[in-house]
């Protein structure tokens, strides 16, 4: 059989050229999905050397593997800052500034990365050491790629950041906006389905659990009827702060004060004192027997 591919291609070109969503560049385009997730890997593998390699790095080769990794990533980091900064005349200054800026933080951001592990150790009975944090817990990856991703956010880098975290996510199942600022000692267990906002405020100490969310209550809109953007629209979450699995928290306006629990399934919309407990009211259930349809007995619930 013959097929017409000559017509299939001449629409599909059609389609590019009426429908846009093409990424081309004369000189270099936009990073790729594949250049940001090498990207977040050799981070990973700077953050926590030996533990996302094929094994233990040899003690008298990781000076050297670490000199050819940090050349590597600040070439590739450079070559895609000059690609979303587009054409402007002042890219290559600004990128050459943003490239030295992250690698300078990375041993500080290395230290708070360590806080985390030291939550999760304190914070889960089921953490034997923390090799097993480190190397099987998805929260780690989760944060080590967001608290990168925020540095860069901060530095108004447009899309990279967001490319790396949601990368993150598709790897964990955690989202984790890279605007969201996230103090140290965070925990977040199990991590499954859990959702950050962008401009949400997490303070230190915080452990959360899988399925929250802290997101948005509304979205103001323009005359138009579109979303407009910017401006706060998550909460805050102060020291000390512990959220069980599934509760939502929504609000720009709605802080959850220090020291608070929020238990599981709590669906809130304004803020709570600090030392507080919040909780649903326990559902009526019943154990009854199948086939007869009575109370099983001593089964009241």
């Amino acid at each position: 059989m013959q097929f017409s591919t000559e017509d299939w291609s001449r629409r599909l070109l059609d389609s590019y050229r009426d429908h846009k969503g093409v990424n081309i560049g004369d000189h270099t385009g936009l990073p790729s999905k594949p250049e940001v997730a090498s990207l977040c890997v050799g981070l990973l593998q700077l953050l926590f050397p030996g533990y996302h390699d094929g094994g233990a790095l040899a003690k008298l080769e990781v000076g050297q593997i670490t000199r050819d990794r940090v050349a590597t990533l600040a070439d590739d980091f450079h070559r895609m800052l000059l690609a979303v900064l587009g054409g402007r005349e002042e890219a290559g200054p600004v990128a050459e500034a943003r490239v030295k800026h992250l690698f300078e933080q990375l041993p500080p951001i290395r230290a708070v990365l360590k806080t985390d592990v030291e939550a999760a150790f304190e914070g889960d009975p089921a953490a034997a050491t923390r090799d097993e944090i480190i190397l099987s817990y998805p929260f780690l990856e989760a944060i080590g790629i967001q608290r990168v991703a925020h540095l860069l956010y901060r530095q108004e880098i447009p899309l990279i950041p967001r490319m790396m975290t949601e990368w993150a996510h598709a790897q964990t199942g955690i989202d984790i906006h890279p605007g969201a600022s996230i103090g140290s000692h965070f925990f977040i267990d199990h991590g499954t389905g859990v959702v950050i906002g962008e401009t949400c405020n997490i303070g230190a100490r915080v452990k959360l659990y899988h399925g929250v969310t802290l997101g948005a209550r509304s979205f103001a809109k323009d005359e138009f009827g579109r979303i407009k953007k910017g401006g706060k629209r998550h909460p805050d979450v102060e020291d000390g702060v512990t959220i069980y699995p599934n509760a939502t928290v929504l609000g720009g306006g709605t802080v959850i004060g220090r020291n608070s629990t929020i238990g599981g399934n709590v669906f809130l919309l304004h803020s709570v004192p600090p030392n507080s407990l919040v909780y649903n009211a326990e559902a009526q259930m019943h154990v009854v027997d199948k086939t007869s349809k009575a109370p099983h007995p001593g089964c009241s619930i």
